[in-house]
C-alpha cells in the first residue's frame, strides 16, 4: 500500500492551520483537535485544530469587510480574475488530484480525470459567466414608466460542503457566489479540508482579494450552525444529508436567511425491454459505483422490464466482479475505500440485514486483501421488495439493488416511488419511450442511455426532499443574486391621476 508521505506532505503544508482567513492560513481556537485519515490505510495524515465559533465570526467578519469593494468591481474584472483563477489550478492539477485521492480514497485515475479536470472547468466557465447576469431589458410596461431589473450580490454567503466530493463541492459553493460579487465562508467537511484549504489559496494566488473567499473547519453542530445562524449571513447553501438539510433549514428559517440545499438521493436506473443491454449493464456498474458509491446521483435502484432482467442480473454480476480494487495511488485501480470505517460498517450493516429478504448477487463482504482499508466489494443484491430497507434507504456505498417491473407505467411509477428527486436515468431505443420517461420522473436531472456525466452549462439540484435550488450553469444566479426593480417615471408630471384615489377628487 502507498506511502501518502510520498506524495502530499498535508502535516507541512497546512503547518499554519486549517482555517483560510482574510487570505492566510490559521489555527482553529476551539481547543480540538481532530485528524485526516487515510481510508485506504487507515493512516492519521493531518492533525489540526478545529475551528471555533469565535473562528467563525472572524471568517464572517472577514467577509463582510471585503464585500463591498468585490461587490463594487465591474463584471469584467471579476472574470478575469477567475480566469487567472482557473489557470491557478490548471498548473496545480496534480497536486489537487492527489491531495483529494489521499483524503478521500479516491483512485486517482478518478481525481486526475473527473474531479480536478471538472474543477478547472467550472472555474472557467464561471468566469465567462460573470459577464452575463443580465436583468430583464428595459420597458414601459405601464406606459408611464421605464422598469428594467438589476440583479444584485446578496452579501456574505455562508456554505456547508459534504467530504464525498471535497473539491468540486467547494468550487460549486465558491464559484458561483463569487462571480455575483458575493463572498463566501465555506465550511467542508471535518474529514476532508484539504482540498478546500488549496482552492482559497488558489483564489488568493490568483488575486481575488483577501476576506473573498474564506474556509472554516470546524464541527458541523458548533462552526456550522453558528455559521447557519450568523446574523451577517445573508444566504446558506448546504449540500449534505436531508436529515442534516432539516436541522440547517430550521436555523435558517430562524433567521430569514435565503436558503439553498442539495440533499440526498436515491437514484432510479429504469431499464426498458428495448435497451441496448449492453450499455444499460456497463452504464449500470460505472452509474453505481462511481466514487465507491458515494454520490447523490448514483445509479442506486435499477428497475428492469422483466424480459431483460435476469441477463441484466447475471451480466451486471459478471461485470461487477472484475472491478478491481486497492491502493487508490495504483493506475489501475478502479475502485477505492469508503471514506471511513463506519461508513464501511453501515454500508455492511444494510447489505447483511438484507439476506434475509433478498439475493446477494456477488459482492456484499469486505475484502480480506485490503483489510487494513475502508474497502467493500461492489455488490449487487436482486430480488428485494419495493418497500425493504435497502431499496428505500439512502447507502452511499457500492451497492445497486435490482428489481423487476413489467408495464411502462409501473416502472414510472417504482421510479418516483421515493421521498428523494435528484437524479434518475431511463435506457431505451424508443425515443417516445424516453421522452415519456424524462417528462413523468420527478428528478432535477433525467439521463437517456447514460448516468452520471455533468457538465458546467446545465444545473444540477433536486425535487422533493432532494432539495431545492441549483449548483453549476447560470441557473445558480438565482441562488446569489438579488432581482431588483427599478421604475423610472416618464411623465414629469407632478399630480398624478393615480393620487386622487388616496386624496382629493379628479
Amino acid at each position: 500500500m502507498h506511502n501518502p508521505g510520498h506524495r502530499f506532505q498535508a502535516q507541512d503544508r497546512f503547518e499554519a492551520g486549517a482555517q483560510y482567513i482574510a487570505g492566510r492560513l490559521t489555527k482553529g481556537t476551539s481547543g480540538r483537535t481532530h485528524a485526516v485519515v487515510d481510508p485506504a490505510t487507515g493512516d492519521d495524515v493531518y492533525t489540526y485544530e478545529l475551528a471555533s465559533t469565535a473562528d467563525v465570526d472572524a471568517a464572517v467578519a472577514a467577509a463582510r469587510e471585503a464585500f463591498p469593494g468585490w461587490a463594487a468591481t465591474t463584471p469584467g474584472e471579476r472574470s478575469d480574475a477567475m480566469h487567472r483563477f482557473a489557470a491557478v489550478l490548471a498548473d496545480r492539477a496534480e497536486e489537487f488530484a492527489q491531495a483529494e485521492s489521499l483524503q478521500c480514497g479516491k483512485p486517482i485515475k478518478l481525481t486526475r480525470e473527473f474531479d480536478v479536470p471538472g474543477t478547472i472547468d467550472n472555474t472557467a466557465f464561471f468566469a465567462g459567466a460573470a459577464r452575463q447576469l443580465q436583468g430583464q431589458s428595459a420597458g414601459e410596461y405601464s406606459g408611464d414608466h421605464t422598469s428594467y431589473v438589476r440583479r444584485e450580490p446578496i452579501g456574505v454567503v455562508g456554505s456547508i460542503a459534504p467530504w464525498n466530493y471535497p473539491l468540486q463541492m467547494a468550487a460549486w459553493k465558491v464559484l458561483p457566489a463569487i462571480a455575483a460579487g458575493n463572498t463566501i465562508v465555506l465550511k467542508p467537511a471535518e474529514l476532508t479540508p484539504l482540498t478546500s484549504l488549496l482552492f482559497a489559496e488558489a483564489a488568493t494566488r490568483a488575486g481575488i482579494p483577501d476576506g473573498v473567499v474564506n474556509i472554516v473547519t470546524g464541527a458541523g453542530k458548533d462552526a456550522g450552525e453558528h455559521l447557519v445562524g450568523h446574523p451577517d449571513v445573508a444566504m446558506t447553501s448546504f449540500t449534505g444529508s436531508t436529515a442534516v438539510g432539516k436541522r440547517v433549514a430550521e436555523i435558517a428559517t430562524a433567521t430569514v436567511t435565503r436558503l439553498h440545499l442539495e440533499l440526498g438521493g436515491k437514484a432510479p436506473f429504469v431499464v426498458f425491454d428495448d435497451a441496448d443491454l449492453e450499455a444499460a449493464v456497463h452504464g449500470a456498474v460505472a452509474g453505481s459505483l462511481i466514487n465507491t458509491g458515494q454520490d447523490c446521483t448514483a445509479a442506486t435502484r435499477a428497475y428492469v422490464q422483466r424480459p431483460l432482467y435476469e441477463e441484466f442480473v447475471s451480466r451486471t454480476a459478471d461485470l461487477m466482479a472484475t472491478v478491481r480494487l486497492g491502493d487508490p495511488f495504483a493506475p489501475d485501480t478502479d475502485l477505492g475505500p469508503l471514506i471511513s470505517f463506519a461508513q464501511r460498517d453501515r454500508v455492511a450493516g444494510f447489505v447483511d440485514r438484507a439476506r434475509s429478504y433478498a439475493r446477494v448477487v456477488t459482492g456484499g463482504e469486505i475484502p480480506r486483501d485490503l483489510k487494513h482499508g475502508a474497502y467493500y466489494r461492489p455488490t449487487l443484491v436482486a430480488d428485494a421488495a419495493q418497500d425493504s430497507e435497502i431499496v428505500r434507504s439512502e447507502l452511499f456505498g457500492p451497492v445497486l439493488v435490482v428489481l423487476p417491473f413489467d408495464s411502462d407505467d409501473e416502472g414510472i411509477r417504482l421510479a418516483n416511488d421515493t421521498p428523494y428527486g435528484l437524479a434518475a436515468s431511463a435506457w431505451s431505443r424508443d425515443v417516445y419511450r424516453a421522452n415519456r420517461a424524462t417528462r413523468e420522473i420527478k428528478a432535477g436531472c433525467v439521463w437517456v442511455n447514460d448516468h452520471i456525466p455533468i457538465i458546467s452549462e446545465m444545473p444540477h439540484g433536486g425535487y422533493k426532499a432532494s432539495g431545492f435550488g441549483k449548483d453549476m450553469s447560470s441557473y445558480s444566479f438565482e441562488e446569489y443574486t438579488q432581482i431588483k426593480h427599478v421604475m423610472f417615471d416618464n411623465t414629469a408630471v407632478a399630480r398624478k391621476d393615480w393620487h386622487r384615489t388616496i386624496f382629493g377628487d379628479r
